[in-house]
């Protein structure tokens, strides 16, 4: 687990939750607040998940060269939120990876609902999910048309973003990086979003789907 940058999404907490989660399903977890664990080839080579949580910041050359490499070799790449799809503004080779990039949310949190994408229903990371609601941030986010999305929400009105209200919006998706696999959930903002339980569901299934 490799968790930083701005303490607003909560990196120490909101990892050391899905750690333990982890650990109960038989996972050795280790954990990093320094990007630098992305240039240690061999830490990275038996790793089979990586779970990032590092919000804005700044990737070196060489940091980032390790993280996709290791991925397209097999490790592989999950996490939520801004942790995931709001890092490393300035590095299109970051977003290339993630599959997609957090651009725009309403000013602070409204009430929507998440439903699987149209013909995602029998996919085992939503199978079962039916709509729920939440009241956190949304996400706009800019998605690689390649990326297998799985769940989906209608944009609420903004009056910062004119005429986008309704707009079908990725919420969740998935991806493969050469033999890596990345997962990604916009949710995730504040700790007790956690706590709707296909939220926190969804997350530990794309932890499990990712693993190497």
């Amino acid at each position: 687990m490799v968790r930083g940058g701005w303490d607003g999404h909560s990196p120490i907490e909101a990892t050391d939750r899905f750690a333990a989660v982890l650990q109960d399903k038989g996972y050795r977890v280790a954990k990093s607040e320094s990007l630098d664990a992305y240039l240690d080839e061999s830490l990275l080579a038996e790793t089979d998940l990586i779970v990032q949580c590092w919000t804005m910041g700044t990737i070196t050359p060489d940091q980032l060269a390790g993280l996709t490499a290791a991925v397209r070799a097999g490790t592989g790449f999950a996490g939520w939120h801004g942790g995931m799809i709001d890092a490393f503004r300035n590095e299109p080779g970051y977003q290339l990876l993630t599959g997609g990039q957090f651009v725009h949310h309403p000013h602070g949190f409204v009430d929507y609902k998440v439903r699987p994408a149209p013909g995602s229903e029998s996919n085992p990371l939503v199978d079962g999910l039916t709509a729920y609601a939440v009241h956190t941030e949304q996400y706009s986010v800019h998605v690689d048309p390649r990326v297998d999305v799985l769940a989906v929400t209608d944009l609420v009105d903004d009056p910062l973003v004119p005429d986008a209200a309704g707009t079908v919006m990725p919420v969740v998706w998935t991806k493969t990086w050469g033999e890596g696999r990345v997962f990604v959930s916009a949710l995730g903002h504040k700790l007790d979003d956690f706590d709707v339980p296909q939220t926190q569901e969804t997350i530990v299934r794309g932890l499990l789907w990712a693993t190497r």
